[in-house]
């Protein structure tokens, strides 16, 4: 057990499961409270029962607005301090002739729509105090591949969009920052066809997967005030 998040409060998004719940694990033992949120509601409930009073469950759809502003209203008397917006899917591995325009504004909204969301309902709760925000971009983001083109488009964008909001309210006190991970072993991972695996393993250097901790680590690193000068920054 750590201090590192003593007195945080945070809200991540996608926390029931993979990565999103190691770091809500890692947040609680680093001494932060946490709001699982998640529209796996058994699996929020059942980790945030596990965890013990410093972590609370709200079932939340991240892709709506009215959700994100029923939340931002429940939050404002106590406001948050951290924000992770993990919650994301690949969806479709096919090239992009071959995705419908429904399927690339579906996946948009859920991977990069979602982000813009959080920010931007959030974000006005944190200026009084100061805060960090995370989003979860993904190596697929900085590099290109020939598959999964709305998942790399959402991606990208998180990363761009995360620069625009470290610069926006730098002077306001609140920080963002994105990380990107490659190949972690997640249940999304395991849901994804072996062949997509086998080629991202390839292109990693260590020649394995990570693990949803080595995210977490990171995660704790950018809520934490060690990280109290970064912003705009990608790990």
């Amino acid at each position: 057990m750590g201090a590192r998040l003593t007195g945080k409060y945070a809200l991540a998004t996608g926390a029931a499961r993979g990565i999103g719940e190691a770091i809500a694990r890692q947040f609680v033992a680093e001494g932060a409270r946490v709001i699982v949120a998640d529209i796996r509601e058994e699996e929020g409930r059942a980790l945030v029962n596990e965890l013990g009073e410093a972590a609370s469950f709200r079932p939340l759809d991240v892709t709506d607005e009215r959700a994100w502003s029923g939340l931002a209203d429940e939050l404002r008397a106590r406001p948050i301090n951290v924000l992770v917006n993990n919650a994301g899917a690949v969806v479709s591995f096919a090239p992009l002739h071959e995705v419908s325009p429904d399927e690339w504004r579906r996946i948009l909204e859920l991977n990069l729509t979602s982000v813009f969301l959080g920010m931007r309902f959030m974000i006005p709760l944190m200026v009084e105090g100061g805060g960090s925000v995370i989003n979860l971009s993904s190596i697929s983001g900085v590099v290109g591949h020939s598959v999964a083109p709305a998942y790399q488009a959402a991606k990208g964008g998180i990363r761009v969009l995360t620069k625009n909001g470290a610069i926006t309210y730098a002077t306001q006190g609140v920080r963002v920052n994105s990380l990107h991970p490659g190949l972690i072993a997640t249940p999304m991972v395991s849901e994804q066809p072996q062949w997509a695996t086998d080629a991202f393993l390839a292109a990693t250097p260590m020649g394995r997967a990570g693990r949803p901790l080595d995210v977490a680590h990171a995660a704790v690193y950018l809520a934490s005030d060690d990280s109290a000068f970064v912003t705009g920054a990608e790990l």
